[in-house]
């Protein structure tokens, strides 16, 4: 068979050496493809990253990185059908395929909406609002995001082989750091096909993506400190990766997702007949059944309340006696196979330890009745379920068996579950089936520490639950402990994970200049023309508009009070008001403020500003008495345009004053503004 390539400098190459490693389909046992030695390509992929792929994604905005990847979903979302296919040759069934293919799918597009929504059309992101250093305001810092001139080096299991990479490749991408794939062997064959739909696609700036398959052998010495590295497979490598010299010495980012014995927790509430039982029940059986067992977020640990062990058990052996094991390729089979022999090995290994705790109630580790394949040529295991006769024993909280296995453990308390489920000693996610929000709340509060995402179902939700092992790219993807310690996805969070931030200091104009955003301080340019006259393309930051002086009459007060219905005593009652500790007598409504500084700001004909559509950190400081005049000072503090529309968005500061100079509001005002040239 061929042996793998590397997709390495913008061109694919064969490994240096003749022969290599035979992998095997994981249900026929023929030869898919051989993975060689990949030494010889770690140095120029790494170098290729760096200056050219890095220089190139820095260039673009995150809304233009993000559109990439919308394109780049869109496209591979055409070709799923051949990723599929390759899929069974993993020993996955169709539903298993569709797990790993469109998850990883659906993780570019939730990068690309979220990146457009939540950041802005620009090359840097602002940590924070501005931290004042001094009293006179001439001296201020602020904290900034940017890209980092490294290369993202991922290290992938082999249970996911599509989205593994593509989860971590989305983040880094909108981060614009290019990525360096280096894919488990066994099943790296269809992370293989993945690039090459990549690469013949073009969508991607060139050394944005890379592919390396073979050994990881003397990656690591060649990292800098401006590299990183993302994780997933066993606790003991990510222990042994994670204190090798250079990653340490250099202080290299490592970010880490290793084993875990995930649990879930089945409440006393939840009795047989009633619809959380059926919940949990049903999402055991998925948990042990989905990728044959071998997915990092499986149930490895179901604990249950010592009256119902019995029924649980049953349960489920029943459930677990009508799936059907075999060809992946056969529409009525719903557990395929393992990776490889190997893995099935050792599964079996680790089974054999779990079942020295109790006893197997359903399936045999050396045995399994098999649909339309041999089984002693594909790598077939029977689900397993092994129920502990002591809930203290040390094999169900220390051994993961990465297969269609789980421990069924029994609890007599919701402390002893919290304690039971920390003996993980950290885990990816938890679960608590529970109709009662009271043990909820309590088991939660307890696993949280030790969890990184927890899953409270019940009967009000399970129609739209995603289930207890699905991860979801808004959420993190980690786990503290024997889990990793690490995150991934989390949303922004991911795409920050990937950048470097410093905190910047100097006088405001400085800082208006470094982040390309107007600070208070910095200078104003008040213009002849109005800013709201202005196209997107015309404004700049700093630009300005004062308005007024405009008197408030008690008239005023008491016409928005009778108008609105808000006839709060401080508007409406000079006594009661006059006691009130901040206020000297009757005050004019904030909102009546605020509407009557748009009153003076805005420019009424049509024009580019299109539309009004929201304030921020509003915050009224000074009481306004009928008296006071009002004058509102407005300047352009952000110009973000918006990538593929015909306008963009303005953020204005407003400050509204009175005659003493006092300020009493100070909010945004966020604006859509046409562009001349959409």
């Amino acid at each position: 068979m061929a042996a793998l390539r590397s997709y390495v400098a913008g061109a694919w190459h064969a490994p240096p050496e003749p022969g290599g490693t035979p992998l095997l389909d994981a249900v026929t046992g023929e030869e898919v493809a051989v993975v060689g030695d990949a030494h010889a390509f770690w140095e120029p992929a790494l170098d290729y990253g760096r200056r050219t792929g890095g220089p190139a994604l820095r260039e673009l905005t995150f809304h233009q990185r993000a559109a990439l990847l919308k394109s780049l979903a869109s496209y591979l979302r055409e070709h799923r059908e051949e990723l599929y296919g390759l899929s069974l040759r993993t020993g996955a069934t169709l539903a298993d395929a569709r797990f790993d293919v469109d998850g990883g799918i659906g993780v570019l597009f939730s990068y690309s909406s979220k990146s457009r929504r939540e950041l802005p059309n620009d090359t840097i992101h602002l940590d924070g609002g501005v931290e004042p250093l001094g009293k006179g305001g001439t001296f201020a810092a602020q904290h900034v995001y940017v890209s980092a001139p490294g290369v993202a080096v991922q290290i992938n299991a082999f249970n996911f082989p599509v989205w593994g990479p593509l989860e971590k490749f989305a983040p880094a991408f909108v981060a614009g750091m290019p990525t360096l794939i280096k894919p488990a062997s066994q099943t790296a064959y269809l992370t293989a096909r993945l690039v090459e739909l990549i690469a013949e696609s073009g969508i991607l700036p060139e050394g944005a993506l890379q592919l390396v398959c073979g050994g990881p052998g003397g990656l690591l010495d060649l990292l800098t400190e401006q590299d990183m590295v993302g994780f997933t497979g066993s606790a003991a490598t990510a222990a042994r990766l994670r204190a090798h010299p250079a990653v340490a010495e250099r202080s290299i980012r490592f970010n880490a997702e290793a084993d875990s014995l995930n649990c879930s927790i089945l409440g006393p509430d939840a009795t047989p007949g009633t619809a959380e039982f059926d919940l949990f029940v049903g999402q055991l059986v998925t948990e042990v059944t989905v990728k044959a067992g071998q997915k990092c977020t499986a149930i490895r640990r179901a604990l249950v309340p010592a009256p119902v062990l019995g029924d649980v058990a049953q349960a489920v052996a029943d459930a677990l006696a009508g799936v059907r094991v075999g060809d992946p390729a056969d529409p009525s089979v719903r557990m395929g196979a393992l990776a490889s022999l190997a893995q099935r090995e050792e599964v079996r290994r680790a089974a054999g330890l779990l079942a020295r705790a109790g006893k197997v109630v359903y399936g045999d580790a050396e045995r399994v009745e098999v649909v339309g394949a041999d089984p002693e040529r594909g790598a077939f295991m029977s689900p397993l379920l092994v129920v502990a006769d002591d809930s203290g024993r040390a094999e169900p909280h220390e051994v993961e068996a990465f297969g269609p296995v789980s421990t069924l453990i029994p609890y007599s308390t919701a402390e002893q579950a919290v304690e039971l489920a920390a003996r993980g000693r950290g885990s990816l996610v938890g679960s608590v089936v529970t109709a009662d929000e009271n043990f909820a709340r309590l088991t939660v509060l307890g696993l949280a520490p030790w969890h990184g995402r927890l899953l409270v179902l019940d009967s009000s939700s399970a129609g739209e639950s995603t289930g207890h092992g699905s991860p979801l790219p808004m959420l993190v993807h980690g786990g503290p402990g024997r889990a990793g310690g690490g995150e991934e996805l989390g949303g922004i969070r991911g795409v920050l994970h990937h950048m470097r931030r410093t905190a910047v200091q100097g006088g405001p104009a400085v800082l208006a200049g470094v982040t390309g955003r107007w600070v208070p301080g910095a200078p104003r340019e008040v213009t002849v023309v109005h800013p709201f006259r202005k196209h997107l393309e015309e404004l700049r930051p700093g630009d300005t508009v004062v308005a007024g002086p405009r008197r408030v009459e008690l008239a005023d007060i008491e016409h928005f009070a009778e108008f609105t219905g808000d006839t709060f005593y401080a508007h409406t009652d000079e006594e009661a008001a006059r006691a009130n500790p901040f206020f000297d007598g009757r005050v004019a409504h904030g909102y009546l403020v605020v509407s009557l500084a748009a009153g003076l700001f805005v420019d009424p004909d049509p024009g580019p500003v299109l539309a009004n559509y929201g304030l921020e950190n509003l915050r009224f400081l000074t009481p306004v008495y009928p008296g006071d005049d009002l004058t509102v000072t407005l300047t352009a503090k952000h110009v973000d345009p918006r990538e593929g529309l015909a306008y963009g968005e303005v953020r204005w500061d407003a400050d509204v004053t009175k005659q003493d100079g006092s300020s009493v509001a100070k909010y945004d005002v966020l604006t859509l503004v046409a562009k001349r040239d959409p």
